[in-house]
């Protein structure tokens, strides 16, 4: 084949996409739809709980548009990291919406479920044999933290895609998985470029963000050849440009010429961007080279609870020596219910609330938000801090105080909002010495007409 056509409705499944676009996508005859359907920004509580951050009706909706398609044109489709996290309670979720779908609209298609988890056992047996290692800023992982940690996945790479693939899948869905793999696992089973496949992966996976203007909710098309890719919006009302694919490209990487991924890291340094008509940009020149082969891993432990209290203050006086009064709360706190007993913060939105410490900009406003944020052991014990805290800072005298009623708006009542579980990322280190097939088990599935195979 001289090439391979590739259509990304979504930067995320749930997300979704016009309508329109998508049909002019199909229109296009692609061989393939590709979906990447999770993320870890929205942080460790989707994996730890077993929730996925998309909704289920956002998610049906855009799987019955693609699932109809794809039935009808016979083309695969390949979704990576299912229901958010990629962990089995997700994958049971997304298989569930898969299922009603295909009845609802008499469909018909070989599913191929890929798990991503991995045992507590298993994670201990390779830490003890020194296969495991932390990313950059992950500390060294203990056997604590595996007995304490809820779930785990391991991000797989194109091998169990591919796997499925041969086994006839017409629709793979897959547990945690590296960004690219659910476009560029066909391709490099097909023979092009690996480096190629994965780079228009890389970009293919947030969909039209790439394009000016940029969205996440609407589709991408790539057409891989053999010494370059072709990327371009199907949308009229976007463009790609060379700056545009390019900076794309660099999203979320520490460095800008090298990404790594399972297996091998794609080489950026020879890269080059061409705009080759209004709306199209040709990339080539990325090459993969191979390095030993290593799984990540992500997993999330259960912290304590959480409550919030929100509220609005105006008062410049109280602005202005804020610091210092929040730091009074903070030892009234204490000094009721000891050093041990809670996590308490105040996010000062209008002053540093987004960047803490790090803010640069130390000017101050006529008006804060401030969030008041109590983490404990249990829900009982968070709202009584939370609870206290909120009172304390909503009476609190301070220098330069006129009035004797209270110092803060709530736009809220209650005022107090129990937030419930919270969670940390306590994995995000390299597994080595591992199969990238053997690690992720398949299950075939009749989708329509038959059962587990």
């Amino acid at each position: 084949m001289k090439e391979l056509r590739l259509l990304a409705p979504t930067a995320i499944l749930g997300y979704g996409f016009p309508v329109e676009s998508f049909e002019r996508g199909m229109e296009l005859k692609p061989h393939l739809i590709g979906i990447d359907a999770g993320s870890i920004d929205p942080g460790p509580f989707y994996l730890g709980k077993g929730k996925s951050f998309t909704d289920k009706n956002g998610v049906k909706r855009d799987l019955e548009i693609i699932l109809e398609a794809a039935c009808r044109e016979g083309i695969p489709v390949l979704i990576g990291t299912a229901g958010g996290s990629g962990a089995k309670e997700h994958l049971d979720w997304n298989e569930k919406i898969i299922e009603e779908i295909a009845a609802e609209k008499n469909l018909s298609f070989k599913l191929a479920r890929i798990d991503a988890d991995f045992s507590s056992e298993y994670v201990l047996s390779k830490l003890q044999e020194g296969d495991i290692s932390p990313l950059t800023g992950a500390p060294r992982l203990e056997s604590k933290d595996v007995r304490e940690t809820k779930r785990i996945v391991g991000q797989m790479g194109i091998e169990p895609f591919q796997k499925a693939l041969e086994q006839g899948a017409q629709v793979v869905l897959a547990g945690r998985a590296y960004d690219p793999v659910c476009f560029g696992a066909m391709p490099v089973n097909m023979g092009f470029d690996p480096g190629l496949s994965l780079h228009l992966g890389k970009i293919l996976e947030c969909a039209a963000i790439a394009a000016k203007p940029g969205s996440g909710r609407d589709c991408m098309f790539g057409i891989l050849r053999e010494d370059h890719f072709i990327l371009h919006p199907v949308n009229p009302d976007r463009v790609c440009t060379p700056d545009s694919v390019a900076a794309h490209s660099l999203y979320e990487k520490s460095d800008p010429f090298h990404l790594h991924g399972p297996g091998g890291e794609l080489d950026l340094t020879e890269t080059k961007y061409e705009q080759v008509d209004e709306r199209a940009v040709k990339v080539s020149g990325t090459k993969f080279v191979e390095t030993p082969y290593a799984i990540k891993i992500e997993g999330a432990r259960l912290m304590g609870y959480r409550s919030i209290s929100i509220a609005g203050v105006r008062d410049p006086v109280m602005i202005e020596n804020i610091e210092e009064i929040t730091k009074d709360v903070k030892e009234s706190v204490k000094d009721n219910f000891g050093e041990t007993e809670g996590n308490l913060n105040f996010r000062l939105y209008g002053y540093n609330g987004v960047m803490g410490e790090l803010e640069p900009v130390h000017d101050k406003g006529h008006e804060l938000g401030i969030v008041i944020e109590a983490v404990a052991s249990s829900q009982e014990r968070a709202n009584t801090i939370l609870s206290f805290a909120r009172s304390t800072l909503l009476h609190v005298g301070y220098e330069g105080r006129l009035s004797t009623a209270g110092n803060l708006a709530f736009p809220y009542s209650p005022s107090d909002i129990e937030a419930g579980e919270v969670y940390e990322f306590s994995m995000h280190h390299l597994v080595e010495n591992i199969d990238p097939v053997d690690a992720f088990p398949i299950q075939l599935k009749d989708v329509g007409a038959g059962g587990r195979h």
